[in-house]
């Protein structure tokens, strides 16, 4: 039971070392996003992608390492978690006591993981609506006005001016 508390403790360890390195990322993807420089932001975007298959894989081994915990304590049909695991180690308070600082070292750093997401998130709708912006004003630049032509029935017929751009003679 003892090596499987080091392999839990172990991979909670390095899934708060890598949550850590997306931190340092999201700080970077930050000031790439204010930046608007889209290839770095890819780049980043790769390097984030790694990180997340790496937390993928710790994931799967902390699933593996508390199924086997679950069947040494003999709780085959529980799904152990990791504070179930905090309770039943009520007499084993050195290891309850380590669960308790990883697991709250892992949740600080999920909170400020979550942090970094929501600012980016919103950089990016607000990148993304100054973006729709430039596209609309273009649009309208090019389009001319509408004329006060009405047909028989008093509506509007739309026509547009002159469509070109400016025509002069030299």
């Amino acid at each position: 039971m003892a090596s499987l508390m080091d392999d839990l403790l172990g991979v909670l360890e390095r899934e708060q070392k890598e949550y850590e390195g997306l931190i340092g990322l999201a700080a970077k993807k930050r000031q790439v996003i204010i930046d608007a420089n889209i290839p770095e932001l890819e780049n980043i975007t790769e390097q984030e992608q790694g990180i997340t298959d790496v937390l993928h894989n710790l994931e799967l081994k902390r699933e593996s390492v508390l199924r086997d915990m679950a069947v040494v304590l003999g709780k085959r049909d529980e799904k152990l978690t990791i504070d179930r695991m905090i309770a039943i180690l009520e007499g084993q308070p050195q290891e309850q006591q380590k669960l308790r600082e990883v697991k709250a070292a892992l949740h600080a750093t999920l909170d400020e993981m979550m942090k970094w997401n929501t600012q980016n998130q919103a950089l990016l709708k607000n990148a993304l609506e100054m973006v729709e912006f430039d596209l609309t004003l273009f649009k309208s630049l090019r389009q001319a006005p509408e004329t006060a032509n009405y047909n028989k029935d008093a509506y509007n017929t739309g026509s547009l001016l002159g469509g070109g751009g400016f025509d002069a003679k030299q």
